[in-house]
Parts: structure tokens; C-alpha cells; sequence
């Protein structure tokens, strides 16, 4: 594994790590804050899963979350949205090839060869991280905006015992009654083959629950929000009766500054979980 970069930050250190993917066949580059804690031993983790066209830099340097995860001492990973370099799958649409991974598994060419962000997010980068830093495998939890959003919430109840807790900002909720999402998601699995139960938030709740606790932020102004469809997994919960926090958040759009606003009250809310 190389370090690309290592800063002092908040009293604990924001890296910059890459190293070769067996899930995905290239090398992926990933952010890592550890709090001043992690000097001491193993500390809680938050993912973040980005959206679409983002890379791991985007989240590490515009939402504003080591601030926070320092205070609660956890560590925050920053993971990239898909594979990238000379020779991977890409298509010139902004929601499908690089930097648009849906975090699933392709099944189909030419993106199979390389685009498995699922594996990589829930097998391979986890035993990465235990291995090199101070990290606590048994306290996970999970956040991500838009489509990292659709991804933290469809790994988190594909995997209910491993994340204490998830949330997002303005995630794709629906993504089988989405054309924005729907699409692209056909690409990869192949049109009639995707399992939506697993990879459709809102199916995925109704068919199979969700344990943990849920905060959910969506801004009313966001210029997306017909395609994230957020009534969708509003009804999902209420007829599941799920005790999560769904918010409408006043004028607020889909850029980091909705996310930057709100960051604060995730990183709370998920410290409350790992620590409870």
C-alpha cells in the first residue's frame, strides 16, 4: 500500500492511501481520517459513501466531517465511487462508468472485469483498513449522499449486524422506479436480472426490516429530487413503522454545503451508535 499523502488534522492525521484491488483489477486510492485516539488502539469507523461523479477527495475536503469525528473520535473513511485508469470500462454518460459505481457488482461486459464496488466497500477495503490502521472491525457505521446514499443504505441492511447505524443526504431511495438510477443499474446487472430487493433501499426495507437507527436529510430545494423520489422511503418507514428520522430540510440543494451543514448531526448521531 503507498501513502499519497498524510496531514495533520484536528489533532489526528487525514491520508490519502492507494493500493491494488483484487475486487476491482486496478489500484484504488482512498481518504482515511484517524482521530488522535487512534494512537492509543483500534477506533470506531464512519464510511462515507460518495455520489455520483465524486472521487474520495470530494467528501475528505468539502463536508467539513473531521472537525466532528475528531470530538467523537472516530475515524472516517472516504472511499472512491469506481474504478479508474487506462484500460477500465467507461461511458461518456456522467451516471455510468467512472465515477459512477452504484456500488454493485457488474455482471455484465464491458463492466465485470473491474466495476465489483460492492465487494470492495463490504469485503476487500474493510480488511484493508484492519490490517494497516488502528481500526475496530466489530464498530462500523455507514453514511453516504446521493448515489453513496442508495449505497450505505442498501450495504447497511444487506449487512445489519456489521453497521450500528446509517444515514444519508439525499440518497437515491428508489432506484428500480428512478431512470437516473434504473439505467445505469441495468448496465451493470443486465436489464430483468438485478435483485432490487437488494439493491433498492426501499424494497429492501419492506422486505427484509432494518434493525438500526436511520437519519435520513433531504433538501427541498435540491434540483434532483424528483429523481431521488425521498416520499418513497418516507413511506417505506412509515409502513414499516421504522423509528428513523426522516427530515425535510428547507431551500437546502444537493451540494456540500447542504451536506456541510448537517454534518455535525450525523457524525452525533452515528457516535451515539458505535459508542452505545
Amino acid at each position: 500500500m503507498e501513502t499519497v499523502s498524510e496531514n495533520r488534522c484536528y489533532n489526528g492525521v487525514q491520508g490519502v492511501y492507494r493500493h491494488a484491488s483484487e475486487a476491482c483489477g486496478c489500484d484504488m486510492t482512498f481518504g482515511l481520517f484517524l482521530p488522535e485516539e487512534a494512537t492509543l488502539g483500534p477506533v470506531p469507523v464512519l464510511w462515507y459513501l460518495s455520489g455520483l461523479t465524486c472521487t474520495h477527495e470530494n467528501a475528505m475536503t468539502k463536508a467539513g466531517a473531521q472537525q466532528w469525528a475528531a470530538e467523537q473520535g472516530i475515524a472516517l473513511v472516504f472511499p472512491d465511487t469506481s474504478p479508474r485508469g487506462e484500460g477500465i470500462a467507461d461511458d461518456p454518460m456522467y451516471n455510468l462508468g467512472t465515477g459512477a459505481g452504484f456500488y454493485v457488482n457488474a455482471t455484465e461486459e464491458p463492466w465485470s472485469k473491474n466495476y465489483r464496488m460492492w465487494d470492495y466497500i463490504a469485503e476487500e477495503l474493510p480488511r484493508v483498513l484492519t490490517a494497516n490502521f488502528a481500526i475496530d472491525a466489530e464498530r462500523q457505521s455507514i453514511c453516504g449522499h446521493s448515489m453513496g446514499g442508495h449505497g450505505a443504505l442498501t450495504l447497511a441492511m444487506a449487512y445489519p449486524e456489521r453497521y450500528a447505524a446509517v444515514s444519508a443526504f439525499a440518497p437515491i431511495t428508489h432506484p428500480s422506479q428512478s431512470d437516473w438510477a434504473r439505467k445505469p443499474i441495468h448496465a451493470y446487472l443486465g436489464e430483468g436480472k438485478v435483485d432490487w430487493t437488494r439493491h433498492d433501499a426501499c424494497l429492501s426495507l419492506r422486505a427484509n426490516g432494518y434493525a438500526g437507527p436511520m437519519l435520513i436529510d433531504q433538501g427541498t430545494g435540491d434540483q434532483f429530487i424528483d429523481a431521488l423520489m425521498p416520499e418513497a422511503l418516507a413511506a417505506a418507514m412509515t409502513e414499516i413503522r421504522h423509528p428513523g428520522f426522516f427530515r425535510m430540510q428547507k431551500g437546502y440543494d444537493h451540494s456540500y454545503f447542504f451536506i456541510s451543514t448537517f454534518m455535525e448531526d450525523h457524525v452525533a448521531f452515528h457516535a451515539e451508535a458505535l459508542y452505545r
